[in-house]
Formats: structure tokens, sequence, C-alpha cells
């Protein structure tokens, strides 16, 4: 039988019961410890979420005007007119911007003029585009300000025709 009467009338549990639940308890202890190894050998960390941190405010600077470029004949298109959002992480940034919207302007223009039109069709092309306006805009606040940095420059316009 496999439950025995003691006195006073508890029950004795069977040792394959016993034996089984000894089982499953070291089986999910393995599982446990094995998971834990994993997660450490893979490099993993538990993040905690700091609650007192305060998150970067990011500043938009838009240009006054779109850029409006033409471009020489026989390109695949004859106008372009692309309008420019940039984003930088302080104000001081921002009123070096402002203050060098001119030459910037002038120096994207230029930029924007010597490219191929045919390649700013493509994705890459203005990928291409936008990293060489990163890198001018960059340019023209350390020589401006002696430093400040763009983050992204982002088209929230462009029109080929």
């Amino acid at each position: 039988m496999a439950e025995l009467e003691q006195e006073g009338g508890d029950v004795k549990k069977s040792p394959k019961k016993l034996i089984i639940m000894i089982i499953v308890a070291a089986v999910i202890l393995l599982a446990a410890g094995g998971g834990v190894t994993f997660f450490i050998m893979k490099g993993g960390e538990v993040e905690h979420v700091d609650e007192s941190a305060v998150p970067v405010e990011k500043f938009y600077f838009d240009m006054s005007k779109p850029i409006v470029v033409d471009f020489p004949k026989g390109a695949p298109v004859q106008h372009g007119r692309i309008t420019v959002s940039m984003l930088a992480e302080d104000a001081e940034t921002i009123d070096v911007l402002k203050k060098n919207e001119p030459m910037i302007r002038n120096n994207l223009l230029m930029l924007i003029g010597a490219q191929d039109a045919a390649n700013l069709n493509t994705r890459e092309g203005k990928e291409m585009l936008r990293k060489a306006m990163l890198d001018d805009v960059t340019a023209v606040l350390i020589k401006m300000a002696g430093k400040g940095q763009v983050n992204e420059i982002f088209f929230t316009s462009f029109v080929m025709q």
C-alpha cells in the first residue's frame, strides 16, 4: 500500500512521492542556476532604472527658409528645395547656429549645388549629403564659437524637380 497509517491518524507519505518531489525541486534549481549562468556568461547586466535621472533636453534649430538650388543644365533634375532642421544638446549651440545662419546657409547651398543630382534621388545619396552637411555645420560652429556640435541633421522637406 502506498500510504501507511501512523498513530494518531497521521498519514505518512510514501518514499516514491518524496523522491519525485526531491527530483522536481532539483530540476527547478538546476534550471534556475543554468539560466543565471547563461545570463552571466553572455555578459548581460541587470539594468536599474534611476528614478532621479533627468532626461537630457534636446534642442532643435529649424533654418528660417528652405535651401533652393539650381542644378546644371543636362542634370536629371533642374531644381532642388530642401528644408533642414538640426538637433543639438544645448541652447548655447542653437544660439551660435542662429547667429551664423547666413554662413551656414551659404555653405550648405554650395555643398548641395555641387552634388550629382541623380545621386540625390537615392537614399544613399541623401545620407551622404546629410553626413557632409553635418560635418560642414560642425566646422562652422568650431570656427565661429570654438566649440559646439550638431548631433543630427534632418531633412524636413526634400523636393527635386
